[in-house]
């Protein structure tokens, strides 16, 4: 048979070209998933939050806050009332949060809406789907075999014995650096 006449480091490339396809689609999405994680800046990518207030009328209580609320147009739904405290009231919105100022009667509030392509990657980033995990290690044994098998894929002067080497303890010292700076 042909086949058993090939070199380790045929197989080695074949495998790293296949299996380089085939984890193409889930390494963007978990690239573009870790950018947005990266740039949060307190806020969560996967949902898009609106900011606003409305006035109402001054010292209402739990009650009558909820009546006044639900005569407004356009508000989220409640679905609680909390009380903080004499003068304070946390409205527990649906897809959302706001706080009733007793003494001003204003109620500034905030919306979570989903953005469901970012959410779905992020959901699976965080590998928060059932069953995820299964296709998370393979996606990370994947990693490992890259980057290994990659090691040997170039030979000579610009492969890992020759130039290789360097960038390869510098691939690994910047990460250790950072740590050691970090710490």
């Amino acid at each position: 048979m042909k086949w058993r006449n090939k070199s380790l480091s045929y197989w080695l490339r074949v495998l790293h070209r296949d299996l380089g396809y085939l984890m193409v689609g889930v390494c963007l999405i978990y690239a573009v998933s870790g950018i947005l994680l990266n740039h949060m800046n307190g806020k969560d990518p996967a949902f898009r939050t609106t900011e606003a207030a409305v006035q109402l009328e001054k010292g209402m209580q739990a009650e009558e806050l909820l009546a006044a609320w639900n005569r407004q147009e356009d508000l989220p739904p409640v679905k609680r009332i909390l009380s903080i405290d004499e003068s304070h009231h946390r409205l527990m919105l649906e897809g959302g949060v706001g706080v009733y100022d007793a003494a001003s009667g204003c109620v500034d509030y905030e919306v979570h809406e989903k953005r469901p392509v970012v959410y779905w990657f992020n959901r699976l980033h965080y590998n928060r789907i059932q069953g995820w995990n299964l296709m998370g290690d393979f996606f990370a044994v994947s990693l490992v075999f890259f980057a290994v098998s990659g090691l040997f894929m170039v030979k000579g002067k610009n492969g890992v014995a020759g130039r290789g080497k360097w960038l390869l303890l510098a691939g690994i010292l910047i990460p250790l650096g950072y740590i050691w700076l970090a710490a």
